[in-house]
């Protein structure tokens, strides 16, 4: 992610919160979790494969088309409801939650058709491709037939 695609930075204490375009970041800023965020974030394999065992102790980065809803619950915080995955829950004041939220009920939509687009372009090249991987399959067994 680059520093032009940042929409909104939300610096507490503790953590900061930035949200891009398509990916929402919730970083710690000391401490023995910060420690760990850092070495699953720098290692794309490490954080794919650990992360759902590290998300109750570490917040990681959220795709926007990934987020089911966005709420602010009894105490004025941000709850993010991910489709397998433990809530996310951002300790945040009232104003910057309902901030966060006004934000995210708009980017989410518009990251989700994309993904939608992409997806439907994948599949479209899938399907031309299709005909042509069944004739050199065809042609693989015609020659392993032959021997």
């Amino acid at each position: 992610m680059t520093t032009e695609d940042i929409v909104m930075v939300i610096d507490k204490p503790h953590f900061v919160v930035k949200l891009h375009t398509t990916l929402l970041q919730v970083n710690l800023k000391e401490g023995i979790r910060k420690e760990l965020e850092d070495v699953i974030e720098a290692k794309p394999i490490l954080r794919d494969s650990l992360g759902l065992l590290f998300q109750t102790v570490i917040p990681l980065d959220v795709h926007l088309k990934d987020i089911q809803s966005v709420s602010i619950n009894k105490k004025g915080q941000v709850k993010i409801a991910i489709p397998s995955r433990k809530d996310l829950v951002i300790p945040l004041d009232q104003n910057e939650s309902r901030t966060l939220i006004d934000k995210l009920n708009e980017l989410i939509p518009i990251e989700k058709e994309r993904a939608r687009m992409d997806q439907q372009e994948s599949d479209k090249t899938e399907r031309e491709f299709e005909p042509q991987r069944e004739m050199q399959g065809e042609q693989t067994r015609e020659r392993y037939l032959e021997r």
